[in-house]
This record gives C-alpha cells, structure tokens and sequence, in this order.
C-alpha cells in the first residue's frame, strides 16, 4: 500500500508546485473547463482554507497554457477537442492574502506594488490614479499579446475584514475597491475571463454595486464542490490514505471512513448539491493518522461570540433542528445586519442542513462535530468563565463525575459555572444566561457521553447515558426542585428505561433568578 501513498498537498496553494512535485490532486479541472466554456466573470464565496487560492492558482496555469500540468487530468482531454487548445493569454492575480490592512494607505500600497511589476513588463509610466493604471495595463496587455487578458483575485474581502472594527478604514478600502474593480466592468472589451474569490460577499455595499455582471456561484448546485472533498473524491482518490489512517487507528477502513464523515464532512453550498469535506482538516488527519480540531483552531471567532452574546442569540437552535434562513438572506452580508446567520454560513461555522422547497425556508446547522464541538467550547468560557481546562469546573471533571454515577460532585460543578456568570447589564436576562449555560454544558458533555438536551414540551430538558448510569434531569427557574421530579414522573421521562440493568438518576433542579444560581436539588433513584 505504501507504493499508492502521494505526497499530500497541505499548504500548497501553488498548482504548478503541486503537480511538479508529485503531490496528490484530487481533480477539479472539470469545473475550469465549465467555467471558461461558460460565462465571462464569476464570484466564488467560500470558508477560509477551503481551497479557493489552490482553484485560482489551477486557473491560472489554465489561462497559461501550461499544457503539461494537465496530463492525465479531465481538462486534458477535453482541451484536446477544442478548435486552438491551451492558447496562453496575460494574466493578472491579485492576492490579497499575508499582508496587514490596518493602517491608513495600506490596500493602495498593496495595489500600488502590484501595477509597479507589470507597468515595467509593458513599458509603461505608472504615473496616474490606481483606476487609470489598471485600465491602461489591461489595455496594453491586449495590444501586446493581441489576446484579452484573465484578472484573477483571491480573498478579495481579507482588507475589508481585518479594518471591520475600524468603521473609517472600512469605509475607506471599500470606496478604494468600487473605484479599482469598477475598471472590470468599463473595461470588458481587454478581458477574457474574471474570478473573484472571498470568504464574504458584500451584497450590500458600494463593492459590488459596479460589479452586478459577475456571475455568483457561491450557491450554484453545479459548483457546490467546487472547493472540499466529496464522499466520491475520497474513495476514488484518497482511499490508500484512509486504508493507512485505519491502520495507525487499528478500526477498519470503513470504521474511520465513518469517523472522518462525522468529523469533517457535511457542508453544503446549495440545497441539493453535494455535500464535502473540510479539505484542510481531512488532509491534515489523513496525515497525521489523527481526528484533531485542525480547521477550528487556525481562526478564532471571537467576533461571532460577542455578537451573539450582545444578541441573546438562542444557541439550542444551533442543534435544534429549527434554525431557519433562505438564500437571500444569507447573501446578505453586512457587519451592522442584526441576523448573524449569513457571517456563519459564509464563514463556515454553519452550513445548510435542510430545504422545505414548499416555502423555499433552508435549515442551517453545524456541519460536522469538529465545528460543533469547538464553536461550543469557544463560547463557554464567555458564558462561564469557571468552565476552563486545569480547573475542578470545567467539562473533563463533570465528565469523571457523569461517568462515576457522582451525583454530588455533579451538582458542585453546576453551583459553581452558575456562581461564575457574570453580572450583566440590566438588558441582559438571567433566563438567556440559564438556559445557555445549561444547553453548552450538556451539549458538550456529548463528545464524552451520549446526551440529549431538549427546549421542547414532551421531553425531559436533558438526558445523560453512560455505560452504568442513565440521568433524567429537568430544570425549572423560580419553581421547585420537587415539581421539576414531579414532572419527570407524570411524563413518563423514565418509562424508556424500565428493562434497562443502569441504575436511573432523575434529578429535579430549580434555578434562583435572585441568587442566580441552584435554589434546590432533587434526586430520585
């Protein structure tokens, strides 16, 4: 099996180095050549490291002609039948990846550098506006060459995202990019083909207002695997790998095909398009022999958290299967909109888990356990700031205490997350605070032991099984503990565990809106 393994591509953005240096390609040339054969100008919004610099960088040896990349791969053939294959034509990237916008003049100096390179390769002055220079460079590349040119722009959104803070700056670079790509649409005769790649699309502001002929393929069923890995690719391409991972792991292939899926797979950009993989942390843990948080722990969603903090978001609807939007309102990207959902999906920390074509209403939610796992566990420390590793509060310690059958050393750690909630202001209410902390804490517990938590009539409002214990718990706020067990017998919440040989906690637990914290404390065995 050894002999099948391929160098795989973790960090590789370049296609030429890829293919050169024999690193494993899972295929995506067939989308290139829809692409040109297609429309003239696209839009592709993704997640960060997602594979859209790797696309572009495939893109751009395409429009080079660089024929002997190709070898063997689907363009390959079907270049072969056109009337003049793999002509080469001026090409022009912008990236603007690694570099830091957050002084003033920074995106103009990025510009600048740029247009300096090329001015020099065609002779020409560099002496006008940044819009003048780029019309007359795309004009003396047609000239020269006698063919349009190709502009191509990675992470045309990362001046714009790192200056959201800074409401001037923004505002700046964003008047700076409608007058600079305004020149893509004023200047169609020079051009051949345009791709524009972000992680947003600023839908609302004067970027785009210009640029309305680009075709948005962000949520297009036929580019929804553009970027990722599909289940097919995985087999088809990457199954020596998964056959070694399952070696390192000692499981079968098939085991850790399935554990892969529910770890990294599960985005969807379009309601019946395919689902993918989050290809960074797929490559990374077929690498490594390893499910770790690869993707989660390279950007840390602070921004969000605070967001959804100030908002009171409900975060149960993140799991509760009643998390709702429609294709318009997640094209919708504004920093000051009030609905967070289209900042999650684009960003990659939710994805679309549902359609009801009738009413055309898309259901979100996290895509696999890696997202859901670290968005929770990022949002912990937030809303209970006790709940941290190396303490006695934190999620490792209440596991030891579930999977003991500690009943005590459970309502202790409970007593204390709730004495650590801070003291809000007035606007804030205790009953958001309560049913969070509640909802974070078993919600995680379910990477360590099955959980359900409920927020609907009808069901206990959480359950915790273990090999040796199963615990009903339902919560009440400025009630009793004795009415909360009470309604775990009327219900019937124990009823599905009559023939089981674990021994049945049902706990009854009142909160103190007043003492914010847990007036009482029921178990019945």
């Amino acid at each position: 099996m050894s002999s099948m393994l391929r160098k795989l591509p973790i960090g590789v953005q370049s296609f030429a180095h890829l293919r050169r240096e024999g690193y494993l390609y899972v295929d995506k040339t067939k989308y290139i050549y829809d692409l040109v054969n297609g429309s003239k100008q696209y839009f592709l919004s993704r997640p960060r490291r997602f594979g859209k610099s790797l696309f572009l960088s495939t893109l751009k040896a395409y429009w080079q002609g660089q024929k002997e990349l190709f070898s063997g791969l689907y363009i390959a053939a079907e270049e072969e039948k056109s009337v003049h294959p793999w002509q080469a034509y001026p090409v022009f990237v912008f990236d603007f990846n690694g570099k830091n916008y957050q002084k003033a003049q920074a995106l103009e100096n990025v510009l600048d550098e740029k247009l300096r390179g090329w001015e020099q390769e065609y002779a020409l002055s560099g002496t006008q506006s940044l819009e003048e220079r780029f019309q007359l460079l795309l004009a003396a590349a047609k000239e020269k060459s006698g063919r349009p040119c190709v502009v191509l722009v990675d992470e045309y959104d990362k001046p714009l995202l790192d200056v959201m803070v800074d409401e001037t700056l923004a505002e700046h670079n964003k008047a700076v990019f409608k007058g600079f790509f305004g020149v893509l649409k004023s200047c169609d005769e020079y051009l051949q083909f345009v791709f524009i790649t972000g992680v947003t699309k600023f839908s609302k502001v004067s970027i785009f207002s210009d640029l309305n002929h680009l075709k948005d393929i962000s949520m297009n069923k036929k580019y929804a695997a553009i970027c990722g890995i599909t289940e097919n690719e995985l087999t088809d391409t990457l199954w020596p790998q998964v056959e070694k991972f399952a070696e390192v792991q000692g499981k079968t292939a098939k085991d850790c095909q399935q554990k892969l899926r529910r770890t990294y797979d599960g985005y969807h950009f379009h309601p019946q398009g395919e689902g993918v993989y989050n290809p960074f942390s797929l490559l990374n843990a077929l690498d490594d022999g390893e499910l770790r948080s690869y993707w989660f722990v390279t950007g840390t969603p602070t921004f969000l958290i605070k967001k959804l903090q100030d908002g009171e978001f409900d975060l149960w609807k993140f799991t509760d299967g009643k998390l709702y939007s429609d294709e318009r309102a997640l094209a919708d990207y504004r920093a000051d909109n009030p609905d967070i959902l289209p900042l999650l999906y684009q960003t990659g920390y939710l994805t679309i888990v549902g359609y009801d074509d009738r009413r055309q209403r898309l259901t979100m939610g996290f895509p696999n356990e890696e997202v859901k796992y670290g968005f929770l566990e990022s949002l912990m420390p937030a809303y209970a700031p006790k709940a941290v590793p190396g303490t006695d509060t934190d999620i490792f310690t209440l596991d030891d205490y579930v999977e003991n059958g500690n009943v005590d050393g459970i309502r202790q750690i409970l007593t204390a997350l709730f004495a650590s909630i801070p003291y809000t202001s007035a606007g804030t209410r205790f009953e958001h605070y309560f049913a969070t902390v509640i909802y974070l804490v078993f919600t995680l517990l379910g990477k360590y032991v099955h959980s359900e938590v409920h927020n609907s009539q009808g069901r206990a409002d959480c359950v915790l099984e273990t090999a040796a214990y199963v615990y009903i718990f339902e919560f009440k706020l400025d009630k009793s503990a004795q009415a909360a067990l009470a309604q775990i017998e009327e219900k019937g919440y124990a009823l599905p565990y009559t023939a089981d040989k674990r021994k049945i906690y049902r706990i009854g637990v009142n909160f103190s809106s007043e003492s914010r914290n847990i007036a009482a404390w029921e178990v019945c065995e």
